[in-house]
């Protein structure tokens, strides 16, 4: 891959750091682990599932952590090998440390561990204040109309009372 300058991007746009540190990071060559295998899976709109195929790892030699933007998936074995002698050994025994980049507001809602599978449920949760909102948009006429009309409905109000 070739190396992209983003300075330009960092000096004309605020708040999309994090997105542009990600794509120089894709750029750079790193040794990619391929163990334990794992899918991510989108579920609807908002919710997604990563389901790691875990074999022989005992759920208290687990642990998941969820910080800010970031998932990480930790296997730790216990040395346990004294007295066995292996003629071959296939099953993999090794710890792990797998780490997944969470966009904005998606959350760990959750996290099962069945069948050697350890399924962890995530979800964007959109503040209010970030959605969308219709913004009504106003000029003098319109302001000077509403303005008439509120005037022509407090006449009608003070007539209506002075008529009982």
């Amino acid at each position: 891959m070739r190396n992209t300058d983003f300075a330009p991007f960092y000096r004309s746009s605020v708040g999309f750091d994090r997105m542009l540190d990600l794509i120089a990071g894709a750029e750079r060559p790193e040794p990619q682990e391929s163990w334990p295998p794992y899918d991510i899976e989108r579920l609807d709109e908002d919710r997604y599932r990563i389901t790691m195929a875990l074999a022989g790892f005992a759920q208290d030699e687990l642990s998941v952590v969820a910080e800010r933007n970031t998932l990480l998936v930790e296997g730790r074995k216990p040395d346990d090998d004294a007295g066995r002698n292996y003629l071959h050994r296939g099953i993999a025994q090794r710890g792990f440390r797998r780490q997944f980049d969470l966009a904005d507001f998606v959350q760990v809602k959750g996290a099962a561990y069945e069948h050697g599978l350890l399924s962890i449920e995530l979800e964007r949760e959109v503040p209010e204040a970030m959605k969308p909102r219709r913004i009504e948009i106003s000029t003098e006429l319109a302001q000077a109309q509403r303005r008439a009309r509120s005037e022509r409905r407090a006449e009608q109000r003070v007539e209506t009372v002075a008529a009982q």
